[in-house]
């Protein structure tokens, strides 16, 4: 009986691993996609105007 509780880890861990991978590959695509690249796209213009800061007048 030692080698059934020596298995059962490993075999929840990839049971877990799967859904997880079966979760990403269901929620790639579809009607979130538009509104995820939307979301990436606005945090890239935050950070890239942050990085420039505000324009600087000497005078």
């Amino acid at each position: 009986m030692d080698y059934v509780s020596a298995l059962v880890p490993p075999v929840v861990m990839a049971v877990f691993f799967i859904g997880v991978i079966r979760v990403i590959v269901k929620t790639q695509g579809g009607a979130n996609k538009a509104k995820e690249d939307a979301a990436v796209d606005a945090a890239i213009a935050h950070a890239e105007g942050v990085r420039q800061g505000p324009a600087r007048t000497d005078g």
